[in-house]
């Protein structure tokens, strides 16, 4: 049933113009369309839309993330577009952010312009 739909994810923003500029040119995403509605963005054929909201709290765990091949690479990369990555004291994580679970994912944590936290990981083969 719905595991054959294709999946929208959604994301608030209090300033969807600059949620679409971090989203687009930090990120990388593709944007579709920009209207009063939503800045509908595109990752690798999922639709993101980014929604104008006049206020919310942003939740304190990830509401979306990105399965990556090289997660070293991919922080670094952001980094190098002055994004920062989230410290949390009770994990081990590297010096650029990474955590490595005991299974061997390897998982990172960085917050959008609203705070929404977003989060890059590498998952053994």
């Amino acid at each position: 049933m719905l595991a054959q739909c294709d999946v929208i994810g959604f994301i608030p923003s209090k300033d969807a113009a600059r949620a679409r500029n971090f989203y687009e040119q930090t990120l990388g995403l593709r944007l579709i369309s920009d209207d009063i509605f939503a800045v509908v963005m595109e990752s690798n054929g999922t639709m993101i839309r980014i929604v104008q909201v006049k206020d919310f709290t942003p939740f304190p765990f990830t509401i979306l993330g990105w399965k990556v091949e090289n997660i070293e690479a991919e922080v670094a990369t952001l980094i190098e577009g002055g994004v920062s990555f989230k410290r949390y004291h009770w994990l081990e994580q590297s010096e650029s952010g990474i955590w490595t679970a005991p299974g061997g994912a390897k998982v990172a944590w960085f917050p959008d312009p609203d705070g929404n936290v977003l989060s890059l990981s590498q998952h053994p083969k």
